[in-house]
């Protein structure tokens, strides 16, 4: 065959299977071919369908009858599976729709795994290496193969590293890695030859990486180009190049107060055109003579009369009938069940049980005949008997939800039969488990054994049928709510004669029910309608039809049945297995009843299932879908039709024409279209509207899907209990065009969605509960279960188990689709399925899938018969319970109302317009004056350092100015004045003798934290020589963090190395060796044991303006920048710490900081010998053998001013957060403590600081003890908290504003609200303005800029071996564009704002607070807005218990979260749509890479801060070995 005999849709593409080595199959296949070309040519092209005129009026043409053809093609065995109960016309859709994908080759990077996460997986099918795409069309990416060629080589001559990197960093918002060491500068050429470094491996607790060159740049970034990392981050950007969802006009518009707005509606969506709908009256039920007058009267008539009839069969597990309940027996049992219930089960005097009280049923499904004799048992009783499924554990689904049923019914007492009690859980004593939620119930055997048989006078009441209720039946709502239905004796009755004249229902025949006989169908038909009729039921239960499929068409053809009651699940089992059994015959029905013949899918059921057996007497008229619902009862039945008889007609309707609730042909796409059945007519004796499904109950026009609702006489009365949503369920009033109510006659909602076709005919199409909301159109999950189900799901879905849903995320419903994966699925298969359904259901719906995920065999959360309980796994899906083997999220694709992105205004004129014409104040604010306050010969005298050591030293000789504490807390080393000064002077010797160093030289001090660091800082100054503080290396991790000595030494051209005996052993060890160069090390001086010598003089340097120290630190960013700082800022700081803490000799204070750079330095070594203050050095590193020890210091001591890191902190409130009780026993007390200053960085981290304080409430930490410090490059120390001045305050800004650079303060616990802790009191001497990052001009008071710094402490500039002044200019000395252009500010590279708050200071002004934001490096720029990494951090952190820690950075304008897995393995991917779900909630991002790595692997540096670029890069070059990798779509 050509393919233009196909008309350009080719069903199945044979030739490329036969390619493919199907030789063997080729017959098969071709008859396949033949018979789907039958099917095309004679069946589907002939489909004439439903039109619609332009006035609404309905039409209707003839239907082809497939059947009729079917029957004469002989088809063969093998071939019988493909007319399954999804095979049709939609599977035709769903491979057109696929065609048309593959056509454009839109293949998805799949995601990475580490090998251990694999489950149920075979080794071959392990993901291999991923090729680059191979086609140069932009969205062309290959579908995956299992052979995968090497990734091509890039050829040199097509691009230089330089263009690639350029591009790059412009598409980057964060590749401030790239802006060289000077943080803000420009990255500057630098010569090539510099050899590259090697990546190191990782050390977790300080990871740093000196980005110089720009060469090493190229090589870090370079690695990725072929990486498998890159090559997926490029394959989804291809995928995200064309947004494939409305142009921006459509999106949400983000006006100036942020709020997000619903987009216009669409002018050319279809409308319903037709008019009014006219309600749709049954037949009248007629009146029969011997109709009983309840429906005990039938079993009583039939007890006595025909007691050896047969009323009941049922089956055991094999499936053969085990056991006949008659009439008679039926009869008797009942009533000796109703007199048991109504005197025996109390004590002689008291009656337990009385009419109009509530019993459960609590039956197993393979036992109707215990079902039956209780449930008549109880209406003989008066009783109303509440049917329940068995519980089988305490977790069994929606347990709790029943619980709540019994008890607003007020059920006391269960009857069941002793197998079901033996069978129940129980508690160690034998007693029956309590369930969650459940009331206490009281257990009732109702075996006959244990009934009393009545006295001869005692007979049951039975009243003409009113309007009490009958019987309680169950219902399980979409969010797993439990409600129980009222249907009274009056309804039961009716319902059961409209059924019988529905049904023509004869006495004495026989019926085969598959159904659940507890409710529903199965109750009604099957239990209640039966014994009406004296029909004889055989029940199938489900565990035979698990076992045996063909179970119920043999009790069919061996009882020669004329009813059956099934379900498409049960069609489809019986043509699966049909083939076992040729002799079967199912000419005597004339009804086989299909519950859910309202599914969209049935129609495929019914029609394959009557191509399989007509060939064994099945005829097309006996096929009888119906509509029900727990509320309305049975809505519509098709009835038996004549034989002969022409068959009903079909709709097939558009699905873009459905999804806005408009019945219209479908004409373009014959792909998305919909075929329905329809359900017969209304029910005799009935009324039927259509009306809205949402607003007021409106009348519908006669082209419109709306809800059915039924007034009749045999319909449920009530939710039971539930007064209030009763009401808009029970008692509906349908209102016309213009709100009036067209009568006054009530009617109930049946939760159907549907139309009224021609000749009245009932059609539905879904039902509320399934319907899915997006973007303003309905779409059905039905509907989407069948396109799933028709991709290929033999390989991957497991039983053809798939759940559809939706969840709220964004202002939208998102569809969820949650499938169970074979065992035998490989990756690349389930992956493979997963991006075909994606565009199956795009294609054919027209809609986005938000999430995609395989869950293992039989995991998810079961129905009592089975199905799946979607509430249920919509639950754990949201609670990251789900644990899914593979997913796949489409945010990009299905997202479609992100607000617009920013457009920013450019130029300084709009910053003076909007700031400062408006009145605003300027944002700055002042520390107090330095000068006025101190006696300023005091000031000239100790101008320097080295003179107020020597000054102490000669004054105050024996005043112990620092401690050196152990683990142990005891002092190993202390230092008075004196000898502090000795020490010094011994150093100083050292170097002018055995160092040979000239005055100016730099000399690098590596020591531990301790006094000997002290000392050898002193002794550098009286030298004369320029001290640079290193941190030393690990030993026990010498590989990633000696090379970081080496760059500091080599880029600060140290003539010297001071160190211990230890360290320089680690120096020249054959370890150190493997890391670095050690034959090149400068002269190494150990300063353990030196000589007493004096040097011949101490240095004096001529002017304060010469250098003191160099500071060498490592930003988060992972630039490495050392800083200059003068004598005379050494002095102006210590100066300003003094007054700000109010520092004297009488003081001690605590620290427990690492003394290698910031503040931490100044406070460890510098100023106590300015101040006189006695310290009590902490090194942290002891707090790792000795938790308590900083605690217990402080309250030993009882120190009142104690400095630490965040990570100190963090330390003590992870680990010690638990202990405070043991704390306190050993008599630690922190009320002595005053001021606990954290030394940072950043912006205070309020939650810790927060959970610090409560925690240690406990042994007497004061709330107002704790607060934060703020130092940056350019200045040590801009702010402090100290002894004085008002504590520090809080405020709460609006998220949304801050990411436009604005500041807007909200109340507490307003939505999208940040709170924000103030970085401590800014020091004496310090000025700080916020600025303009880009124009330099002031900013107002309600504005985010980057902090400006203005005072004596400031650093000279940065240390860099060229010295580029314009640069130092750029960051050290920069002046305002306009406002006050003299005075010379630095800038600190952070973002913050100034509030003026109501707090006083000491001088009775109002006090300006400066709140620090974040690094300007460190900020994201994303849809033209600045977005704060630790916000979405801390979002990302809260979304699921198993999320240690989180960071993000980004990627060519793609968001990447990497998040720490701290539960166990199989949790990993249950983050990935919690993750994206939070930060597209709270941020409005759409999240493009997730990873999922092990706890620890998130670079920290000393400070407790994530090092965020460097793991960006470890990332890009494939260095994380994550747990997974998710690229979202």
């Amino acid at each position: 065959f050509n393919d233009e005999e196909w008309t350009g849709q080719p069903l199945v593409d044979i030739r490329n299977k036969v390619q493919k080595g199907y030789e063997k199959k080729r017959t098969k296949l071709l008859l396949l071919l033949i018979l789907f070309h039958h099917l095309y040519t004679n069946v589907i092209r002939q489909c004439k369908c439903l039109w619609v005129g332009l006035h609404g009026n309905v039409g209707w043409c003839d239907y082809t009858a497939t059947a009729e053809f079917l029957s004469k093609v002989a088809i063969p065995n093998s071939t019988c599976v493909l007319f399954s109960v999804y095979a049709d016309i939609h599977s035709e859709a769903v491979q057109a729709a696929l065609a048309k994908h593959k056509e454009e080759k839109m293949a998805l990077p799949m995601p990475t795994k580490r090998r251990s996460t694999y489950v149920q997986s075979p080794v071959v099918t392990r993901t291999p290496p991923d090729s680059s795409s191979g086609s140069e069309d932009e969205t062309s990416v290959r579908r995956q193969s299992s052979v995968v060629p090497p990734p091509p080589t890039v050829n040199p001559n097509l691009q230089s590293p330089d263009s690639w990197i350029n591009s790059t960093v412009q598409g980057s918002s964060t590749s401030s890695s790239a802006s060289s060491t000077l943080s803000h500068g420009e990255a500057r050429p630098q010569p090539q030859s510099q050899p590259k470094p090697q990546p190191q491996p990782q050390y977790n607790h300080c990871v740093f990486e000196l980005l110089l060159p720009l060469t090493t740049f190229i090589d870090l970034i370079g690695v990725p180009v072929n990486s498998r990392v890159s090559t997926k981050i490029q394959q989804l950007l291809n995928t995200l190049k064309r947004p494939k969802r409305p142009p921006l006009s459509e999106f949400f518009t983000d006006d100036a107060e942020e709020i997000v707005e619903v987009p216009q509606p669409d002018p050319n969506i279809p409308k319903p055109e037709g008019r009014q709908i006219i309600p749709v009256k049954g037949e009248p039920l007629g009146v029969v003579s011997n109709w009983p007058p309840a429906l005990q009267a039938a079993l009583a008539r039939w007890g006595a009369t025909q007691g050896k009839s047969p009323a009941l069969t049922a089956l055991d597990i094999t499936g053969k009938p085990f056991c006949t309940l008659t009439y008679g027996k039926l009869w008797s049992r009942s009533v000796k069940l109703a007199y048991t219930l109504l005197n025996k089960l109390g004590t002689k005097n008291e009656q337990i049980l009385k009419p109009g009280d509530k019993v459960a049923l609590v039956y197993p499904n393979s036992d109707p005949g215990m079902f039956w004799v209780a449930f008549y048992g109880c209406l003989l009783a008066e009783v109303i008997p509440v049917p329940i499924e068995v519980p089988l554990s305490r977790k069994d689904v929606g347990i709790s939800q029943v619980g709540f049923l019994l008890g607003s019914c007020g059920v006391g007492l269960a009857l069941t039969s002793e197998i079901c009690l033996k069978g129940l859980p129980k508690t160690p004593t034998g007693e029956i488990l309590q369930f969650k939620g459940w009331p206490r119930l009281k257990w009732v055997v109702t075996d006959s054994k244990y009934l009393t048989k009545p006295s001869k006078d005692w007979q049951p009441h039975i009243p003409t049928a009113n309007t009490d209720p009958a019987y309680i039946e169950y219902k399980a709502s979409k969010d797993g709510t439990v409600v129980g239905v009222a249907v009274s004796k009056v309804a039961m009755l009716t319902h059961c004669q409209a059924l019988t004249q529905a049904c023509n229902y004869c006495e004495g025949e026989t019926l085969v029910n598959v159904l659940d006989f507890k409710k529903d169908i199965g109750l009604w038909h099957g239990v209640l309608t039966a014994v009406m009729n004296r029909i004889h039921t055989i029940s199938v239960p489900y565990a035979v039809m698990k076992a045996c499929p063909l179970s119920w068409v043999q009790r069919v053809h061996n009882h020669k049945a004329r009813i059956a009651l099934v379900k498409c699940r049960d069609l489809h089992w019986a043509m699966m297995a049909h083939r076992e059994q040729r002799d079967t015959s199912l000419a005597s029905l004339r009804m086989l009843i299909v519950a859910d013949g309202a599914n969209p899918w049935s129609v495929s059921s019914c029609d394959a299932f009557l191509n399989v057996f007509q060939s064994h007497g099945l005829k097309p008229e006996v096929i009888c879908p119906c509509a029900t619902s727990p509320e309305a009862m049975t809505v519509a039945i098709r009835r038996p039709g004549v034989p002969g008889t022409p068959l009903p007609a079909r709709a097939i309707l558009s699905m873009g024409g459905l999804s806005h609730g408009v019945i219209r042909v479908n004409t373009e796409d014959k792909n998305s279209a919909l075929t329905v059945q329809d359900v017969g007519h209304v029910m005799p004796g009935a009324l039927m509207c259509i009306v809205k499904p949402d607003g007021p109950p409106q009348l519908c026009k006669t082209d419109e899907i709306g809800e059915i609702i039924i007034n009749s006489r045999a319909g449920g009365n009530m939710y039971y209990g539930l007064p209030g949503v009763t009401k808009n369920t029970f008692e509906v009033i349908p209102v016309n065009a213009n709100g009036v109510p067209i009568g006054e006659i009530p009617f109930v909602r049946s939760g159907l969605l549907g139309f009224v076709g021609p000749g009245s005919l009932i059609f539905v199409v879904g039902k509320i509960e399934g319907l899915l909301m997006v973007s303003g159109r309905r779409h059905n999950a039905d509907d989407l279960v069948a396109t799933a189900l028709a991709v290929e799901p033999v390989k991957t879905v497991y039983r053809g188990r798939i759940a559809v849903f939706s969840i709220t995320v964004f202002y939208d419903e998102r569809v969820v689709i949650v499938a169970e994966q074979r065992p035998d699925a490989s990756e690349e298969d389930s992956f493979q399925w997963m991006s075909r359904v994606l565009q199956a259901i795009d294609s054919i719906h027209q809609v986005g899938l938000y999430c995609l995920a395989l869950v293992p065999a039989n995991t998810l959360p079961k129905t009592p018969l089975g199905g799946i309980h979607i509430s249920d796994t919509k639950q754990f899906f949201l609670d990251g319970n789900l644990h899914p083997c593979n997913i796949l999220m489409c945010p990009h694709t299905c997202v479609t109302n992100l607000p617009k992105p920013r457009q920013k205004q450019p130029g300084p004129a709009s910053v003076m317009v909007g700031n400062l014409v408006a009145g605003k104040r300027i944002a700055q604010a002042a520390g107090r004056d330095l000068g006025m306050i101190e006696d300023q010969d005091l000031v000239r005298k100790h101008q320097y350092l080295t003179e107020a050591l020597q000054w102490r030293a000669q004054t105050d000789a024996d005043h112990v100015l620092f401690v050196l504490l152990n683990a142990k807390g005891v002092p190993v080393s202390t230092a008075t004045c004196v000898q502090l000064h000795k020490r010094a002077e011994k150093i100083a010797a050292a170097l002018t003798e055995k160092g040979s160093i000239n005055t100016g030289e730099n000399v690098v001090l590596l020591y531990p934290p301790g006094i000997d660091l002290i000392a050898a800082f002193y002794g550098c100054l009286y030298a004369g020589c320029v001290p640079v503080n290193v941190r030393p290396p690990h030993p026990q991790n010498l590989a990633a963090t000696l090379p970081t000595v080496r760059m500091i030494i080599d880029v600060s051209v140290s003539a010297c190395i001071l160190t211990t005996q230890n360290l320089m052993r680690t120096l020249r060890s054959k370890e150190a060796a493997a890391s670095v160069n050690i034959k090149t090390w400068p002269t190494i001086i150990d300063t353990d044991d030196l000589p007493r010598r004096r040097p011949p003089q101490i240095y004096k340097p001529p002017t304060a303006e010469m250098i003191a120290y160099l500071d060498f630190s490592v930003s988060t960013t992972g630039m490495l920048t050392g800083v200059k700082v003068s004598h005379a800022a050494v002095s102006a700081l210590c100066r300003s710490i003094k007054l700000q803490c109010e520092l004297y000799s009488s003081r001690q204070i605590a620290i427990c900081l690492d003394p290698y750079c910031g503040l931490g330095f100044v406070l460890w070594c510098l100023a106590s010998v300015y101040s006189g203050h006695q310290s009590v050095l902490i090194p942290p590193f002891e707090l790792e053998s000795c938790l308590s020890l900083w605690l217990s210091t402080l309250s030993q001591y009882r120190i009142r001013d104690t400095f630490c890191s965040y990570s100190v902190m963090e330390l003590c409130t992870k680990g010690l957060g638990t202990q405070t009780e043991l704390l306190k026993a050993r008599g630690v007390s922190l009320s002595c403590v005053r001021s606990c200053v954290v030394i940072a960085e950043e912006r205070p981290r309020l939650s810790l600081s927060y959970s610090f304080s409560k925690l240690f409430k406990d042994i007497g930490l004061s709330s107002r003890a704790v607060s934060t410090a703020f130092g940056s490059r350019v200045n040590l120390a801009i702010c402090l908290q100290g002894t004085t001045g008002p504590d520090p305050c809080t405020v709460y800004v609006d998220m949304k504003s801050l990411r436009h650079d604005r500041v807007r303060v909200v109340e507490r616990g307003a939505p999208q609200s940040l709170p924000l802790m103030e970085s401590g009191k800014i020091l004496p001497g310090v000025r700080v303005i916020i600025v303009n990052p880009e124009t330099r001009g002031p900013l107002g008071d309600s504005h985010l800029g980057e902090i400006w710094v203005n005072s004596p402490h400031n650093a000279s500039g940065y240390y860099t071996i060229y010295g580029e002044e314009s640069l130092q200019a750029n960051h050290f000395n920069t002046k305002l564009s306009f406002g006050d252009p003299q005075t010379l500010w630095a800038r600190t590279g952070y973002l913050g704002f100034v509030k003026r708050t109501e707090l006083l200071e000491a001088n009775g002004d109002r006090h300006d607070a400066l709140f620090v934001v974040g690094s300007l490096d460190e900020t994201l720029e994303l849809r033209g807005l600045r977005y704060h990494p630790i916000d979405i951090e801390t979002s990302v952190s809260r979304a699921h218990r198993s999320i240690a820690e989180s960071a993000v950075f980004t990627w060519t304008n793609l968001l990447v979260v990497v998040s720490e897995l701290c539960g166990s393995e199989q949790d990993a991917l249950d983050l990935v749509p919690l993750i994206t779900n939070v930060v597209l909630e709270e941020h409005h991002l759409i999240v493009g890479v997730v990873v999922i790595v092990d706890p620890g692997v998130i670079p920290i540096n000393s400070r407790g801060e994530k090092q965020r670029m460097h793991l960006r890069d470890s990332f890009l070059a494939d260095q994380l070995d994550p747990i997974y990798v998710a690229y979202n779509m």
